[in-house]
């Protein structure tokens, strides 16, 4: 039950899961929505600076390993920071896993997971709600931000790698998952998940939008995806909490920080991008709500 060969793969799939949550959180072509995001990058150097650190903040964690191998901690800190659920990991996978489960389960945390960003700053872009994309980026840093030094400096391992009857249920799906994907996603870089904490911010965030049904979906994707990282044999209980308690937190002080960086010029960019810009005939209903 191979899903996905390559990285390539898994980008094309994202790609297309972003357009089709595009579509279903703003009724609009993406190509529009895609139109809108960079005149917005090109109007508004707020805007830009925010994507900008976004994209940073990304790389860094992309590159955390290096960081890590160049550290050289040479401690393990996961008999102390795991394995508090006991075999319920493993029991888990005896009781329910089958082709199927895997497979959904394997989407959501490869493609679903980063779609949903993604497609996070197109909706909110689209619907001109400012307040919530700049809420959606100051949550994203301080996940990122956050969850790096506990990357470099406490080691905790996945449970696959540590518990003798839990299997790494990913490999069925994604066969060269260690080969392509763990640089992205070190084996000791547990505590805290980020699944769990992303997954449930963009939750959070979306709650706020008065779209009803992305705001339900993207509870969907953080349940589904809560739900993986045990399924698929990889984070421990401590991770989950620690990724809870972070959503939280940077999700409270992001909405925050949306609703100050709005304040003053309500509505601004919008103005701007509705004003400076002439949309053609064929787009024109896809700009106008």
């Amino acid at each position: 039950m191979v899903l996905f060969d390559s990285m390539s793969t898994i980008s094309v799939c994202t790609a297309v899961a972003v357009a089709a949550l595009i579509y279903f959180g703003t009724g609009k072509q993406p190509f529009a929505t895609a139109w809108m995001f960079l005149k917005s990058l090109v109007l508004s150097r707020k805007y830009l600076f925010f994507f900008a650190a976004v994209l940073a903040i990304i790389a860094l964690n992309k590159n955390e390993l290096k960081l890590e191998h160049w550290i050289n901690v040479d401690y393990d800190l996961t008999p102390y920071l795991s394995g508090w659920e006991g075999d319920w990991p493993a029991w888990l996978q005896s009781k329910v896993q089958s082709d199927w489960l895997t497979a959904v389960c394997s989407v959501f945390y490869l493609v679903m997971f980063q779609a949903v960003m993604i497609a996070s700053v197109g909706i909110y872009t689209q619907n001109k709600n400012l307040k919530l994309y700049y809420s959606f980026c100051v949550a994203l840093l301080l996940n990122y931000f956050l969850a790096v030094p506990f990357y470099l400096f406490v080691p905790v391992n996945e449970v696959w790698y540590v518990h003798p009857q839990v299997q790494f249920l990913i490999l069925d799906a994604f066969p060269r998952f260690e080969q392509e994907y763990r640089a992205l996603s070190g084996l000791n870089n547990c505590f805290p998940s980020l699944h769990t904490s992303i997954s449930l911010t963009l939750a959070i965030v979306a709650s706020k939008s008065g779209i009803r049904r992305w705001a339900v979906f993207t509870w969907v994707n953080a349940a589904v995806i809560l739900f993986s990282i045990y399924y698929l044999g990889i984070h421990w209980f401590t991770d989950m909490l620690a990724g809870i308690a972070l959503a939280v937190g940077a999700s409270a002080i992001g909405l925050k920080f949306g609703a100050w960086a709005v304040s003053d010029s309500p509505g601004k960019l919008a103005e701007r991008v509705k004003t400076k810009f002439k949309p053609s005939r064929a787009l024109g209903s896809s700009f106008n709500k």
